[in-house]
């Protein structure tokens, strides 16, 4: 799969993301929260214009080609949508709003008014760290935006979910990195470590979804496809956010990282994507998880971490996501915002919908393959 046949794909997949528009967000004052929560029929996740998670990974995905190029070329569609939400007004701060921090701090030295969002920077770490409501442990608590009234929360109270680790401690890793502050670095290796205490399995080296410290227990204890992505993406990216990282920590996530991409493996499908519950092949094949699994495995053979006896493994999958990538750009198979689940079924029931984030991790995945 050469670059001039990935390029075209990637125009259509970023053109299609940089117009998603916004969504009809009084549709979530109409539908019950049980309703939202069983589908993932969530207005405010649609579209690429509320500050929140899905369109915090879409930034993200922008940031990754703007830096494959090595220019501006996306500048002014960042210094828009930043200076218009900061005009409506920001949601709740919680984990979830954090995710559009992360574009933000590694665009920050080429921003307008650089000293407004820095500090703006500054300010949500330090609440990371001071204000963010904790778990037994001192976890990040999985707090996220209300449904229907963005100044809201859910408080998820006690619960460990594996996307933090992407939408708030790589934010935080990078702030550490950059300001050479030992209490946010020190935060994020431990948030990192306490994640995969709870959340991975000693049997397969999976990813459960979330953990209970109420419950003491993986909820429904699902391999969730979209969820062990998290980890595989943020993995390489933690190690090279911040040089700092103790090799012993490193050593840590790798070794995490590699038995994970082993039983990854195991269960790629014949298409080359994973399906949203990786264990049961009755559930559908997902594309946004697959994506970020594939970007995680290209970054770390580029990198060096690891050899290129996984580069058919990750072929396989890009193979796949070419194929979800309908004529108009639009990545199809991805499954939409998913809370946590009991059982199989909750996971295999969520809709299929066209989201930033299946089109940004997409966009990552294939730009990782330029690299090749």
């Amino acid at each position: 799969m050469t670059n001039e046949f990935l390029l075209p794909k990637i125009n259509l997949v970023i053109d299609k993301l940089l117009h998603l528009g916004g969504a009809d967000y009084e549709n979530d004052k109409l539908q019950s929260l049980e309703e939202i929560l069983k589908t993932g029929n969530c207005s405010r996740d649609f579209g690429i214009e509320e500050w929140d998670w899905p369109q915090g990974v879409g930034l993200y995905g922008i940031y990754k080609l703007q830096e494959y190029y090595g220019d501006d070329r996306y500048m002014d569609f960042f210094t828009e949508w930043f200076r218009r939400n900061l005009e409506t007004g920001l949601p709740s701060r919680n984990i979830n709003t954090t995710a559009p921090y992360l574009t933000l701090i590694s665009i920050l030295d080429k921003m307008p008014e650089m000293e407004k969002y820095e500090a703006l920077c500054i300010s949500q770490a330090d609440w990371l760290v001071n204000g963010l409501p904790k778990t037994f442990e001192n976890g990040f608590q999985h707090v996220t935006t209300g449904i229907g009234d963005r100044n809201a929360v859910i408080l998820n109270n006690s619960q460990l979910w594996l996307d933090t680790v992407f939408m708030t401690v790589l934010f935080l890793y990078k702030m550490a990195a950059r300001y050479h502050n030992r209490v946010w670095q020190q935060t994020a290796e431990y948030q990192t470590l306490l994640h995969i205490k709870y959340l991975c399995d000693r049997h397969t080296g999976l990813f459960y979804h979330g953990w209970s410290f109420d419950r003491k227990d993986n909820f429904g204890g699902i391999f969730w496809c979209r969820g062990n992505s998290w980890f595989t993406l943020s993995s390489i990216e933690l190690i090279l956010a911040n040089n700092e990282m103790p090799e012993s920590l490193k050593e840590y996530i790798l070794s995490t990282f590699k038995t994970q991409i082993g039983s990854l493996g195991q269960l790629q499908r014949d298409s080359g994507l994973w399906t949203t519950v990786l264990d049961d092949d009755t559930s559908y094949e997902e594309a946004s998880g697959s994506a970020a699994i594939t970007a995680g495995i290209l970054n770390a053979i580029k990198h060096g971490y690891l050899d290129t006896s996984y580069q058919p493994m990750a072929e396989r999958a890009l193979s796949g996501l070419v194929q979800s990538i309908a004529d108009d750009g639009t990545v199809q198979k991805v499954s939409a915002g998913t809370a946590m689940g009991m059982d199989a079924n909750h996971y295999k029931g969520i809709q299929i919908k066209p989201m930033a984030y299946g089109q940004a991790l997409t966009l990552i995945a294939l730009v990782e393959a330029l690299h090749r």
